[in-house]
């Protein structure tokens, strides 16, 4: 299954790629000229589009993605972390998520000591 991601601003560009590489598509909020949107109104692009969003804003987008009864899921990459490590998370979701899909779930990625954890979970919650 193809996903089609949207990267938040306060990931790095390059995560594009890697989604390209691993066969799906993906847009970056600035290329998209969002940059400056507030989060609900990147939320409207989001459920319109069927965007999977990529981020690092958990309290925030937890929030929002409570309240969507549908979404193409959310990917939290935690915490703020450099370029290179961010990529390393990023690829550690996609190869988690596979020829998969998150529809409704959020797929939370970060390092526990020098490994990486994805962690999946339904949300909204029923």
């Amino acid at each position: 299954m193809r996903i089609k991601f949207l990267i938040d601003e306060c990931l790095h560009t390059s995560l594009v790629e890697l989604a390209h590489a691993a066969g799906h598509a993906a847009d970056h909020v600035n290329f998209l000229g969002l940059g400056s949107a507030k989060d609900w109104q990147l939320m409207d692009t989001i459920l319109e589009h069927d965007y999977t969003f990529v981020t690092n804003n958990r309290s925030d987008f937890l929030a929002l993605y409570s309240r969507a009864s549908v979404h193409a899921g959310l990917v939290i990459i935690v915490p703020n972390v450099t370029p290179i490590r961010q990529r390393e998370l990023f690829q550690a979701a996609l190869d988690h998520i596979g020829k998969g899909e998150i529809v409704n779930a959020v797929l939370e990625v970060e390092y526990r000591g020098d490994q990486i954890e994805c962690r999946e979970y339904p949300l909204p919650t029923e």
